[in-house]
């Protein structure tokens, strides 16, 4: 729609998938959870809050309640912007995206799915069927940064996966979303959180990142706010796990 209302894009035809029924649906299989593309953010929020608390956390920021009503994980992996408040928990969860054709369906790690900035592995005559998120294994959090506190496009988030591995991810400080993989393999050596341990943490993240100037902010405060959420998050998920 937005690039409908920015006539960047004039598309031949529409179609409405939201009468796909099986699109619509959710399943839990193998220690997996398969969500259709066509479930909405505020059923993530309701059905699968408890299991996948990071996912949940994230869609609660994404607009008003009436996008959050229409607004799906699938259109968030179409638009594959990297601002985009799914992705990074898709990534800090190590989830998988299928994609399905007339020539069968495959499954494609999220991080491989997202090859740039609104740019994407998805071939002419496929479709996003679902995404498939393990089960989380330990506290999951996900915070961002915007110029208000809702219906806001963030200037940076930041995901945390304190499970039976640390997994990261920063979303919109680079051309895709960003796994801070030495803060992740710092997490995983620590046996205690200090205040100083959790700052490190924080400053490992910020370097990970790779942000621009641009008319939300500076590359300078998405750095030092990344940062400021890489410590928060940890510090939580930390309390969390006890």
């Amino acid at each position: 729609m937005v690039e409908l209302n920015f006539a960047r894009s004039r598309p031949d035809a529409l179609l409405d998938l939201t009468r796909v029924g099986e699109l619509s649906r959710w399943s839990a299989e193998d220690g997996w959870f398969r969500i259709g593309a066509g479930v909405s953010y505020t059923r993530v929020i309701g059905e699968l809050g408890g299991s996948l608390p990071g996912l949940a956390m994230a869609s609660r920021t994404v607009g008003s309640p009436q996008i959050r009503n229409r607004g799906t994980i699938g259109g968030n992996l179409g638009s594959s912007s990297p601002a985009g408040d799914a992705l990074p928990p898709l990534y800090a969860g190590g989830a998988e995206v299928e994609l399905a054709s007339v020539h069968g369906d495959r499954r494609v790690p999220v991080e491989d799915f997202v090859v740039g900035p609104k740019r994407n592995v998805l071939a002419s005559d496929e479709l996003i069927a679902a995404v498939w998120v393990p089960k989380a294994t330990g506290p999951q959090q996900f915070a961002k940064v915007g110029t208000r506190n809702a219906m806001v496009i963030a200037v940076c988030s930041f995901a945390l996966d304190l499970g039976e591995r640390v997994r990261t991810c920063i979303g919109s400080a680079g051309p895709t979303p960003i796994r801070a993989r030495e803060a992740e393999a710092f997490a995983a050596s620590l046996d205690s959180l200090s205040d100083a341990a959790a700052h490190e943490f924080g400053e490992l993240v910020a370097a990970a990142a790779s942000p621009i100037d641009d008319v939300r902010g500076t590359a300078a405060y998405r750095r030092h706010a990344l940062s400021v959420l890489a410590r928060r998050t940890l510090t939580w998920a930390w309390k969390e796990r006890g």
